[in-house]
């Protein structure tokens, strides 16, 4: 009898080590590649972001903090987006050039969406997501028309684009439609 619970135990021990090292997979697996570890989701009270912690081993990582569910989350300190779909994954992160002017931290939702325009700094523009106004600047991200090229900002000039790469701004304008929410962060 001893021999045969000594098999049933290492039967059972072998299972376990199997199950542990399958999640610890999956675990790796569904991590995008090069942003390390992701931190557990925890929103902050009232829909507002608030400042995160920055993983400093992994820069690009999703910061804690930064809400839950689909949504862009944009750090005004990290000039960094990250376009989170369901279960926390993070699809796709990029750094952004801001304009002049900064959005305010909080919650806002896409209110509306231009294919091409002229950015307020003469600069022809494309996809462009607009999200909030500040102080009659509108806000939003978009990516310049013809080249990859993001001239800084005049500062005597109030803009508020938030300007990306054209790849970027193509994949911002195939996920960030209509009422798809904003977290805007530190």
């Amino acid at each position: 009898m001893a021999g045969t619970s000594s098999g049933i135990v290492a039967g059972l021990t072998a299972a376990a080590v199997g199950v542990v090292g399958f999640l610890a997979y999956e675990a790796y697996a569904t991590v995008p590649a090069g942003l390390g570890a992701r931190p557990a989701a925890n929103g902050s009270p009232g829909g507002q972001a608030t400042k995160a912690p920055r993983d400093r081993l992994h820069p690009s990582a999703l910061p804690s903090g930064s809400g839950t569910g689909e949504r862009v989350v944009y750090s005004v300190d990290d000039d960094r987006v990250w376009l989170v779909g369901t279960g926390h994954r993070v699809l796709r992160t990029f750094r952004v050039h801001p304009g002049t002017v900064d959005p305010p931290i909080g919650t806002y939702w896409v209110t509306s969406r231009s294919h091409a325009v002229t950015g307020t700094d003469g600069i022809p523009i494309e996809h462009v997501v607009r999200f909030t106004t500040v102080d009659g600047v509108t806000i939003g991200f978009s990516a310049p028309a013809t080249a990859d090229a993001v001239p800084a900002p005049d500062a005597g000039t109030k803009t508020g684009g938030i300007r990306e790469s054209r790849a970027d701004g193509d994949a911002m304008w195939k996920f960030a439609t209509i009422g798809e929410r904003i977290m805007v962060i530190r």
